[in-house]
């Protein structure tokens, strides 16, 4: 029950300060499995997306979260996991697990997940190269729609090293699907679908 209280108060507040528009400009909000992948400039793009999805959709739908800072206390925990259903992954390179592993699973489970391919926050506007783990998910789970999503301003909402948002307009606009070709590179795949998301940005 207080999760979704928590649920409630969070939607009503990230409308409040950013309008929460959603642009679907490449494919219409629809009840099947996807990975949306987008560009990441802020804490905030995780609740920028999960505010966008029509409620039917925002159910399914698990965004990832790196495990060593969303549980470094209760309350962040608590929240990422009883709110927002998140899929941590590690960041310990020195582990012998699979950071994709958790995602797998969600994705043999039926969810949908929200992936950021560059890894960590950029802070100059435009995406940094992005990382394979998107690949290698396109390669094992080809019936998952990719669908790219540009976070427009949402860096202005809450800066790095602020812990108070401010009213700023903010939209996410959800692109046209694009596929793995068949044979394709990996940096070829990578690049194209980085671009895919840049291509957003003006749209």
């Amino acid at each position: 029950m207080l999760a979704k209280l928590m649920s409630m108060f969070l939607l009503g507040l990230i409308r409040i300060l950013t309008g929460s528009q959603a642009r679907w400009l490449g494919c219409p909000p629809k009840a099947e499995q996807r990975i949306y992948f987008a560009n990441h400039q802020s804490h905030a793009d995780l609740v920028m997306i999960w505010a966008a999805l029509p409620l039917e959709l925002r159910s399914v739908t698990r965004a990832i979260a790196a495990k060593d800072y969303w549980t470094k206390t209760p309350f962040k925990q608590w929240l990422t996991s009883a709110v927002f259903n998140v899929i941590y992954v590690s960041r310990d390179r020195t582990s012998d697990e699979d950071p994709l592993e958790p995602l797998f699973e969600a994705l043999s489970n039926g969810d949908s997940i929200i992936l950021f391919p560059e890894g960590t926050r950029g802070f100059t506007g435009t995406p940094q190269a992005f990382k394979a783990g998107l690949y290698n998910l396109a390669v094992k789970c080809p019936n998952a729609v990719l669908v790219p999503t540009w976070i427009n301003n949402v860096q202005h909402v809450l800066p790095k090293g602020e812990v108070v948002p401010v009213p700023v307009l903010c939209s996410v606009t959800f692109g046209k699907p694009i596929t793995l070709g068949e044979g394709e590179d990996r940096h070829a795949f990578l690049e194209r679908a980085r671009n895919a998301v840049i291509a957003l940005r003006n749209a």
